[in-house]
């Protein structure tokens, strides 16, 4: 007997609904025209690092349970004497999330993280890159309900960019309006 494979809410919208209103509304010559989501990179800078060398450790491990995947500690290409940063010290994390917990993470942060932050308005419609690609920042990570916010002694901003197989801003701002980004008007 096989084992019935698991396909997130959102990945199934997409294949439901999203392809063919995106269809509707640009009239695409071919079915393969059809912007999808690509990627998900969320980045996490620790400014502290250089104080602390433990902080990014700290922070990729909150990272991976936001994520559910093990993120990359990343390090300083060059040193920076002002910072107090030294060439390959650890001063961050980050992660790229694909295909499943791609869709899933998405879904997190649309329908339980965004509403959670304080004083939200909605995104800013003018954060894409001009080749359909969507970038936002979180100021406190701990709007994730995966994080414990009593265990929590630090809280870090995060910086997250979704990449779409979209060619103008148009489409990926259409395509994101259709998993029910909240634009602000």
């Amino acid at each position: 007997m096989a084992e019935a494979k698991y396909e997130p809410r959102l990945k199934k919208e997409y294949v439901e609904r999203i392809r063919k209103a995106m269809q509707e509304q640009f009239s695409y010559a071919n079915e393969m025209m059809i912007p999808k989501l690509d990627k998900i990179v969320i980045n996490m800078g620790v400014g502290e690092a250089t104080a602390d060398s433990k902080k990014p450790t700290v922070a990729a491990a909150d990272l991976a349970a936001i994520a559910g995947q093990k993120p990359v500690i990343t390090r300083a290409r060059n040193s920076i004497a002002g910072f107090k940063v030294r060439e390959h010290m650890p001063i961050g994390a980050k992660v790229t999330l694909r295909g499943a917990r791609m869709y899933e993470f998405l879904d997190r942060l649309v329908n339980i993280a965004l509403p959670r932050v304080r004083d939200f308005r909605g995104l800013n419609p003018k954060s894409f890159d001009g080749r359909g690609n969507f970038a936002m920042g979180i100021k406190e990570h701990i709007v994730f309900p995966e994080i414990n916010y009593d265990k929590v002694d630090q809280m870090w901003g995060m910086d997250i960019i979704v990449c779409t197989t979209a060619t103008t801003d148009d489409e990926a701002r259409a395509l994101l309006k259709e998993f029910s980004f909240p634009f602000r008007q």
